[in-house]
């Protein structure tokens, strides 16, 4: 395949418009109706959507919001967040009526790595009330250490 060297913004635009003009807006093969939704995604989402710091955590955000501890019920059931339920990350999607759409609901599991998958799979959903704790338990127990 040839490489494309495009040295204008004006020619950017142009091959862009081409690309976009030739891509179909409908799935044609199996699978591709959910690369579309997650692209479309993508492409709209702000840099900061459907993320949460431990410092941005405040009382009120943890009385009104639903925590889930996304890590195995081992991992949840030696320490977790207050209040937090456990909902294995794998079962996320299985078990998403038992998740309100009403409300602030924030995933987290030891890093945020594997809770950010999750939150991922339903925000493409339409779930946009999910956030994912970036960093997080370690990163909450590490910010609860140093802001006492």
């Amino acid at each position: 395949m040839p490489k494309i060297t495009l040295r204008s913004p004006l020619t950017y635009l142009l091959f862009i418009q081409m690309v976009a003009a030739t891509t179909p807006l409908y799935a044609t093969e199996p699978g591709q109706q959910t690369e579309l939704v997650m692209a479309e995604y993508l492409d709209f989402a702000p840099y900061h959507a459907g993320i949460i710091i431990p410092q941005q955590i405040s009382d009120e955000v943890a009385e009104q919001a639903l925590f889930i501890d996304t890590r195995s019920a081992d991992q949840y059931a030696a320490a977790t967040l207050p209040g937090a339920i456990n909902i294995e990350w794998r079962q996320v999607l299985n078990r998403r009526s038992e998740i309100p759409t009403d409300q602030m609901v924030i995933l987290f599991c030891n890093t945020g790595s594997l809770s950010a998958q999750a939150t991922f799979a339903l925000r493409v959903l339409g779930h946009e009330n999910v956030l994912v704790l970036q960093s997080g338990f370690e990163g909450w127990l590490r910010y609860q250490a140093t802001a006492k």
